[in-house]
């Protein structure tokens, strides 16, 4: 059941994506190839399916959620685009193709990368089938910024960096990853939830506890997928978090350590959704598939 909806959601978003990025042959016309290639070239779209299933567990239509949808997926891209520069991470794979600095050149790749981080947020402000509610967008513009920022993402890959080498505490960990993994995978659930404006905040708060567990276990999971996975099936090289010598939750806990936590912050997620019914089962479903995803 989780596939067959990962997947409607998956062949939605990619042609939103196609519509809302700039055509190849628009000048300059290899920056717009670069951020296609960046955007188009594979990948799961777990955070924009799960601005969708938050936007259907609160009533909200498919149409309203396109927009926020993209926006996330748009700082995704521009984030794995720098992460896997050789300043970062120096990798030459991402979804089994070589990277975009390898294929477009640094320089460019890095201008991909800032390009796409401003059409997320022309998106939110301009899509017309979102939200007409000014606040509303203004507040949805607020999380993705942060989420995005020093307070977010880019703040938790400043923390992973200084951390390289070292070895941290569980809750050091988890502070790192609550901010570079965790916070666009919350932002995501909220963009979703509130595309419905009578969304209770009680509810909405609810949601944002079960996007901070599940964003952890998506960690954990990656963390894992490093350690005992393949490079053909994670579509990036496997043992590179090895090599860079990174703190992870399997060096930190051990393997089974690491499934046990993923496992309990499943559960967590899932008490998170105890006021909903059963228009919240695909959250649940999917909270599933991310601690048992194969890649």
């Amino acid at each position: 059941m989780v596939a067959e909806l990962i997947k409607t959601y998956q062949a939605r978003v990619e042609l939103a994506l196609d519509q809302c990025l700039p055509v190849g042959d628009l000048h300059p016309g290899d920056l717009h190839q670069a951020m296609r290639y960046a955007v188009l070239g594979g990948g799961k779209r777990i955070r924009p399916v799960l601005v969708y299933l938050a936007g259907q567990a609160v009533g909200a239509l498919p149409e309203v959620l396109d927009g926020p949808a993209c926006a996330v997926e748009f700082i995704h891209a521009y984030s794995l685009i720098h992460d896997d520069l050789p300043a970062m991470d120096d990798d030459d794979l991402r979804h089994g193709q070589p990277t975009c600095h390898k294929t477009f050149g640094e320089a460019l790749a890095i201008l991909a990368g800032d390009a796409l981080q401003a059409l997320a947020f022309q998106t939110l402000g301009q899509d017309p089938a979102m939200t007409p509610d000014p606040a509303i967008r203004l507040r949805m513009l607020g999380i993705l910024a942060q989420a995005a920022g020093s307070r977010g993402m880019v703040g938790g890959q400043a923390i992973d960096l200084a951390a390289t080498g070292r070895e941290l505490s569980l809750a050091e960990l988890e502070n790192m990853h609550i901010h570079k993994t965790g916070a666009l995978i919350r932002a995501s659930v909220l963009l979703g939830a509130l595309s419905q404006p009578t969304t209770d905040p009680a509810l909405l708060e609810r949601l944002d506890r079960y996007a901070k567990c599940i964003g952890l276990a998506f960690q954990i999971r990656d963390d894992i997928l490093d350690v005992v996975g393949d490079t053909a099936t994670l579509g990036k090289p496997q043992g590179s978090d090895r090599v860079l010598n990174k703190p992870t939750y399997p060096a930190l806990l051990g393997l089974e350590g690491a499934r046990e936590h993923a496992q309990l912050l499943h559960q967590n997620a899932l008490a998170s959704l105890d006021a909903f019914g059963s228009e919240a089962d695909p959250l649940r479903w999917i909270a599933a598939y991310i601690v048992e995803r194969p890649s």
